[in-house]
């Protein structure tokens, strides 16, 4: 009985950190103005016949603060780079030297800093309700295990408040993070 009760919150906790862990990749994702090598993850290169990252057919590096290069292994996909980067939807402008695609990060506008502040907002709250959606599975398994009778009700009760406890401190993690995101966005 204990011990399905904490193998239930060691689920809670593992699928609630695969939510943040989710935000934070996609946090990466959003260019702030500085250079990083998680800005160009979500690019996907057509080569040898299907799509791939970017990772896998070149290295990423940050020779300079506003700066990114790709250092790319098979010289005849250095176009197919380029390409892909620019049609990524980044607002990026890459350029082609030899082997290897330097991508300088422009300044942000004001405009551009909205939006990105807007995505994530949407970002954040799809964390939270992933989270809530966590803390209701594991409130109903709860209820399951009351209706079994393999718990009682003032245990039910202390579980469903360890629960919720549990759900306050993730959004509150993922409040933290937009917060610190958005500064990030925000900073000229």
């Amino acid at each position: 009985m204990a011990a399905d009760l904490s193998k239930l919150k060691q689920d809670l906790t593992r699928r609630m950190d695969s939510a943040l862990d989710t935000l934070r990749r996609e946090f990466n994702g959003l260019r702030t103005g500085r250079a990083h090598p998680g800005l160009l993850e979500p690019v996907k290169v057509h080569a040898y016949g299907t799509d791939m990252p970017l990772a896998q057919v070149g290295t990423v590096g940050v020779p300079e603060p506003r700066m990114l290069t790709v250092q790319v292994w098979d010289r005849a996909l250095v176009g197919v780079v380029e390409k892909a980067i620019r049609d990524a939807g980044l607002g990026l402008n890459p350029a082609a030297d030899g082997q290897m695609v330097r991508v300088p990060i422009p300044q942000l506008t004001t405009e551009r800093r909205n939006e990105l502040a807007k995505t994530a907002h949407k970002y954040a709250e799809g964390a939270r309700v992933a989270i809530r959606g966590v803390r209701r599975d594991g409130m109903e398994q709860i209820k399951a295990f009351e209706k079994k009778h393999e718990v009682g009700e003032d245990v039910a009760k202390d579980w469903h408040n360890e629960v919720q406890k549990l759900t306050d401190q993730y959004i509150k993690r993922v409040d933290d993070a937009l917060s610190d995101k958005e500064k990030d966005i925000r900073q000229v």
